[in-house]
C-alpha cells in the first residue's frame, strides 16, 4: 500500500497548497512530503465532522462497534508495514514499533465491544407516576492532539473511544509523525467508515491549529496528549467555549525498589520502565528510588543489564534502542546529564552520544537539587537515589506535581497495599513495569492530567448524560 501523505478530509486525500516535510530521525533522510493544514483545511475538517455527526450518532452502536473491529483487524493484518512505518518517522526500534500497533489495534478491539455497552439507567421515581430515565449520548464532533512518541496508541486510544460513543473526529497528529495518522484513515477509508467521521490535519502550525479548533463552537470536547505547558494553555482556550477537555500530560514517574525486593524482577521491570522507546514515554520511570541496604545489590544487577542494551538504527535486526526524535531531545538529555554529574551525582555507566543515537545512561547519588529530578527526562537516562526506609521512599517518591504513574517493587503484601494507597499517581504498577492495557484506565492526577483514556471509563468523556423524567 502506498504511503499516504495528504490531509484526509470528509473521506478524500486533499494535497493542499503546502507541504512540510518528515524525515527519519536516524539519518535525517526524506520520509515524506505531507501536507500542511492550514486554516481552509482545518476549517473544511470541521465542517465535515459537524455534517456527519447526525448520521454517525444514529448508527447503531453494534454496527460502529463492527467497523472498529474491523479496522483493528486490518492493522494487524498490515502490522508489519505499519511498523516500518513508524520507525522511519519516529525512530523507534521495530520490534517496539511493531508492539505499538498491536497495543494500539488493541484500543479498537476494546471499544468495538464497548460502543454496545454505554449504558443508561433507570433510576426509581419520587412519586407514583415519575419515571427517570438516564441516557448516554455523544458529546459531539472531538478535536484528537497526538504526539510524536507513540503516534498509533496515542491516537487510536481517543479515536476508538471517540467513535464507539458516536462521536465525529478531527485529528491533527504531531509534525514529526503524521504518517502514521494518515496511514490508519487508509484503513478507515477500506473498511467503510463514513466520510466525515475521521478528518487528519496534519500541520506544523501547532498552536495556530489548536487555537482554530478550540475556537470552534461545532468542536465540543479536545483531548490532547502532550506537555504540561501546552496542556494548559489548551485548558485556558477550551474554557471560552466551555469545552470538554481531557488531558494525558507530563510525568515524572518513581521506580521505588524496597528491601524486600526481588531484585532479578526489579531490574527486568526496571528495563521496561526505562527503555521501551528509549525513554520518550510519558509513563517511563523517571527517577530511581532505593531503599539505602539493597542499593548495592541492585546497582550491580542492574549495569549488566544496561550495557547489553544495543543502539542503533531501529530497522536493524537487534536494536533496542533507536535515535531520539530529534535534535532538540539529545540536547535536552544530554542538559540534565551534565547538570546532575556537575551537582555531585556519580556516573555509573554513559555512552558518547552519537548523532541521535543516545546510549543508556545511569547516574547514582542523585538529589532533589538536580534538574532532572524535576523535570521530565524523556531519554534513555536512569537516575538512582537512595531511601532510608520505606516511609522516606513513599516520601521521596511523592516529591513532584506530576502524578501520572509509580512503580514499586516489593514482596511484602502489606507494603503493596501500603504503596499501593500512598502514592500520589493515577496508575501504579506493583512488580511490574509495564501498566499500559486497553482494559484499564490510563490518566493522571495532580500536574499529569485530566480523564481517563481506555477501559469502560474511556467512553466517559465522549458522552453527554441526558435524564429524562416522565410522568404517565
Amino acid at each position: 500500500m502506498k504511503t499516504a501523505s495528504d490531509a484526509f478530509i470528509d473521506g478524500r486525500w486533499v494535497p493542499g497548497s503546502q507541504r512540510f516535510v518528515v524525515r527519519d530521525p536516524f539519518d535525517d533522510s526524506l520520509v515524506a512530503e505531507v501536507t500542511h493544514c492550514g486554516d481552509t483545511e482545518v476549517d473544511a475538517a470541521i465542517d465535515a465532522a459537524a455534517r456527519a455527526f447526525g448520521a454517525w450518532r444514529k448508527k447503531p452502536a453494534p454496527e460502529r462497534g463492527k467497523l472498529l473491529g474491523q479496522l483493528a483487524a486490518r492493522m494487524l493484518a498490515d502490522e508489519r508495514r505499519l511498523g516500518e512505518l513508524c520507525v522511519r518517522e519516529n525512530g523507534k526500534a521495530l520490534k517496539e514499533a511493531i508492539a505499538e500497533v498491536r497495543y494500539a489495534a488493541s484500543f479498537f478491539e476494546w471499544f468495538a465491544g464497548e460502543a454496545g455497552r454505554a449504558y443508561g439507567e433507570t433510576i426509581p421515581g419520587s412519586r407514583p407516576e415519575q419515571r427517570i430515565v438516564v441516557t448516554r449520548e455523544p458529546v459531539g464532533p472531538c478535536a484528537l492532539i497526538t504526539p510524536w512518541n507513540f503516534p498509533y496508541a496515542m491516537l487510536t486510544r481517543k479515536l476508538g473511544a471517540a467513535l464507539a460513543a458516536g462521536c465525529t473526529v478531527v485529528a491533527k497528529p504531531a509534525e514529526q509523525t503524521p504518517l502514521g495518522a494518515l496511514a490508519i484513515a487508509q484503513l478507515a477509508e477500506q473498511v467503510g467508515i463514513p466520510a466525515g467521521v475521521i478528518n487528519i490535519v496534519p500541520t506544523t502550525d501547532a498552536k495556530r491549529t489548536g487555537a482554530r479548533l478550540l475556537g470552534s463552537p461545532q468542536i465540543k470536547k479536545l483531548s490532547f496528549t502532550g506537555s504540561t505547558a501546552v496542556g494548559r494553555e489548551l485548558l485556558r482556550a477550551a474554557a471560552d467555549d466551555i469545552k470538554r477537555v481531557s488531558l494525558e500530560l507530563g510525568g515524572n514517574a518513581p521506580f521505588v525498589v524496597l528491601a524486600d525486593a526481588d531484585l532479578h524482577e526489579a531490574v527486568a521491570g526496571a528495563m521496561i520502565a526505562k527503555f521501551r522507546n528509549g525513554g520518550q514515554s510519558c509513563v517511563a520511570a523517571n527517577r530511581f528510588i532505593v531503599e539505602e541496604s539493597i542499593a548495592d545489590s541492585f546497582v550491580a544487577r542492574l549495569l549488566p543489564a544496561v550495557q547489553k542494551l544495543v543502539v542503533g538504527r531501529g530497522l536493524d535486526a537487534g536494536v533496542d534502542l533507536g535515535p531520539l526524535v530529534d535534535d532538540k531531545s539529545v540536547a535536552k538529555v544530554r542538559r540534565l546529564v551534565a547538570d546532575a554529574v556537575a551537582k555531585g551525582a556519580t556516573v555509573l555507566h554513559d555512552s558518547a552520544p552519537r548523532g541521535r543515537l543516545v546510549g543508556p545512561t545511569v547516574l547514582r547519588d542523585v538529589t532533589p537539587a538536580m534538574d532532572l529530578w524535576r523535570e521530565e527526562i524523556f531519554g534513555p537516562v536512569i537516575a538512582i537515589r537512595t531511601a532510608l526506609d520505606e516511609l522516606d521512599a513513599l516520601a521521596q517518591a511523592n516529591d513532584t506535581e506530576y502524578g501520572l504513574v509509580s512503580y514499586v517493587y516489593t514482596r511484602d503484601a502489606a507494603r503493596q497495599v501500603r504503596f499501593g494507597e500512598g502514592l500520589e499517581s493515577g496508575m501504579v504498577g506493583i512488580n511490574t513495569g509495564l501498566v499500559s492495557t486497553a482494559q484499564a484506565p490510563f490518566g493522571g492526577i495532580k500536574h499529569s492530567g485530566l480523564g481517563r483514556e481506555g477501559s469502560r471509563h474511556g467512553l466517559d468523556d465522549y458522552t453527554n448524560l441526558k435524564y429524562v423524567s416522565t410522568t404517565i
